[in-house]
């Protein structure tokens, strides 16, 4: 009995013992986890700060975690080819280590267009504006969005980004042609990239000397690569645009046929004003033309006096040896003030304050004149080259005063005495050094007097003749100004030139009628465009086709007038096409109207 008794005491204090156990190990499991929890709140929290270290916008970041968990990354472009595509993202990430982007699938996940293996054919779009450089070609890796389970967390960027390669951010007219103006026409393409968006540089330069031109772009501080690895391994942009837009661009620098003009330009000079007067209002700055107009004077009076020429001085490169008998020459010939402005010296919206009221600009060939865009209508740029290089190779300037809309008056002016051209053929090769050549070609490049032409970027004769100091041979160059200056407009009369296109004629018709066995006639009529009533037309034209149907070819005719009866080849019994169109001052084209069918 007693034994029965100590047996059940025992069971009992066994159990206890174990409920006791099983109650602290609840407790420390729950402790476990709720340590565990508490770690992660903590590391949400500080990831949460990282990501506002980035920038003062809020973020959720467990929903941006969760939303980046289930439905991955999503992707769609616009633009056929890589060298047109522009892609929005959501939720596209950047491992900082493995130096690439990373589009994260679900079964959410979203990827127009799907190319496939064609992705990589050779790309899923450019970068920089700079058309299918193989430097400048973005994609991305992909992983399911499970491995986010097994990666550091990441660090949202709440704000929307434009990503983006700067071509050559130590050059002006690479910093203006190739990103400035790209970037700017690319937001406005898109409503959410507007000043609060953030621009985020991928090609792995320094700030370069120009970067406070690129911060006109938006209101936040943009974001070099090298940048991004403080942030964290791995940075997920919520919403971003990647690639720029091509349109504004003017040039192709030799890449695969010697530079020069596009073949397709797409861009007037009433965007690249557009462009040149906003960064203007950003940097502060008014026209000299417009301060200085105090009503007290008379028109003639005015442009009198507001009236100077700007010279472009260098002095490290490419020097004007006589630069000071120049600008006495020029105050003297032009009877007007002579200022002179330099990229080493000057901050550049000083500069551009300058350039912003002149009548004529002259420079040597260099990556400064892209300054022009910001001349007044009516302007002139005056563009010198050193010895044996062709005015005619070179002309990313020329094209740019020549855009219409511009209004600007181009001359070029070309040493041709290589007496007064200064070599330096002991510099780095990258300055026009030859001295790393074999002895037969610095000879032949010394004893050449033409650059033929190239493709960029290396060619050493260019680079030696290029970087020539030259004395400025003056009588040459007053000829050329003389003769070039007789046809420039006005600079205070100068207006922008009409690119209004005519709209369709309307009304088009056509009556027929047969003269005799082999003789008829085709009356076509119309009335004029819609817009025309709107308008001051110089000159107003229709152009006019006949084609007999089945045929080829067709009988072009320019006329005057809205009404017309054609006899000539006009054959009985004959159905004939006919189409109607518009022209303003010999070049501004309008669509056709709907064909006519016309049978006599």
């Amino acid at each position: 009995m007693r034994a029965s008794v100590v047996g059940c005491r025992m069971s009992v204090g066994a159990l206890l013992n174990g409920l006791l156990v099983s109650v602290v190990a609840a407790l420390l499991w729950k402790y476990s986890k709720l340590s565990e929890h508490t770690a992660l709140l903590e590391e949400e929290l500080q990831m949460t700060r990282q990501s506002q270290e980035l920038s003062q916008a809020r973020i959720d970041y467990h929903a941006a975690l969760l939303a980046l968990q289930e439905h991955g990354t999503r992707m769609v472009c616009t633009g056929k080819m890589h060298t047109d595509r522009i892609c929005r993202f959501d939720y596209l990430c950047y491992c900082s280590e493995a130096e690439e982007f990373v589009f994260f699938h679900s079964n959410s996940s979203v990827m127009l267009p799907n190319l496939g293996p064609r992705r990589f054919q050779p790309a899923l779009l450019d970068l920089s504006s700079v058309e299918d450089h193989n430097t400048q070609y973005f994609n991305f890796l992909e992983l399911p969005a499970g491995a986010l389970k097994f990666m550091p967390k990441p660090v949202f960027v709440p704000d929307v980004t434009l990503i983006l390669n700067r071509f050559n951010p130590d050059n002006l007219m690479h910093v203006f042609h190739d990103d400035l103006l790209p970037a700017f026409y690319t937001m406005k393409q898109y409503l959410d990239l507007d000043d609060e968006a953030r621009l985020v540089f991928m090609e792995g330069w320094g700030e370069g000397p120009y970067f406070d031109l690129y911060r006109l772009l938006s209101s936040k501080q943009p974001l070099l690569k090298e940048q991004l690895r403080n942030f964290g391994k791995l940075m997920c942009f919520t919403k971003s645009y990647v690639g720029l837009s091509k349109m504004t661009t003017w040039y192709q620098y030799g890449f695969v046929q010697p530079q020069g003009p596009k073949a397709n330009i797409l861009v007037t000079g009433n965007e690249i004003r557009h462009f040149a007067n906003t960064l203007m209002e950003k940097m502060n700055i008014t026209r000299l033309e417009d301060a200085t107009m105090d009503g007290k004077r008379t028109e003639e009076e005015k442009e009198k006096k507001d009236e100077y020429i700007v010279v472009f001085s260098r002095s490290m490169t490419r020097l004007i040896l006589n630069e000071a008998e120049l600008i006495l020459v020029l105050a003297q010939e032009f009877q007007m003030r002579v200022v002179t402005v330099s990229l080493e010296d000057q901050s550049f919206p000083s500069i551009v304050q300058v350039i912003s009221g002149a009548s004529i600009l002259v420079s040597m060939h260099g990556a400064q004149l892209v300054a022009s865009l910001f001349l007044p209508r009516g302007a002139a740029v005056v563009e010198l080259f050193p010895y044996a290089v062709n005015p005619e190779q070179y002309t990313p300037y020329k094209t740019l005063a020549s855009l219409p809309g511009m209004d600007l008056h181009y001359l070029s002016w070309r040493n041709t005495l290589e007496e007064n051209t200064v070599t330096h053929p002991d510099r780095p090769w990258e300055q026009g050094g030859i001295a790393h050549l074999e002895k037969e070609e610095r000879e032949r490049i010394l004893a050449s007097k033409d650059v033929p032409r190239h493709l960029c970027c290396r060619n050493p004769e260019w680079l030696f003749r290029i970087y020539q100091d030259t004395l400025v041979d003056i009588p040459s160059l007053l000829k050329v100004l003389r003769e070039g200056l007789k046809t420039r407009p006005s600079l205070r009369k100068a207006k922008p030139a009409s690119t209004v296109h005519p709209g369709r004629v309307r009304e088009a018709q056509c009556q027929t009628s047969v003269q005799a066995a082999n003789e008829a006639k085709l009356t076509v009529s119309w009335q004029i465009p819609w817009n025309l009533k709107y308008l001051k037309v110089r000159e107003v034209k229709y152009e006019v086709w006949i084609q007999e149907q089945g045929e080829n070819t067709y009988m072009p005719y320019i006329l005057s007038q809205q009404n017309y009866t054609f006899s000539e080849n006009i054959k009985p019994f004959t159905t004939y096409l006919v189409w109607v169109r518009c022209i303003f001052n010999k070049i501004l084209l309008g669509p056709f109207a709907d064909v006519l069918t016309c049978r006599t």
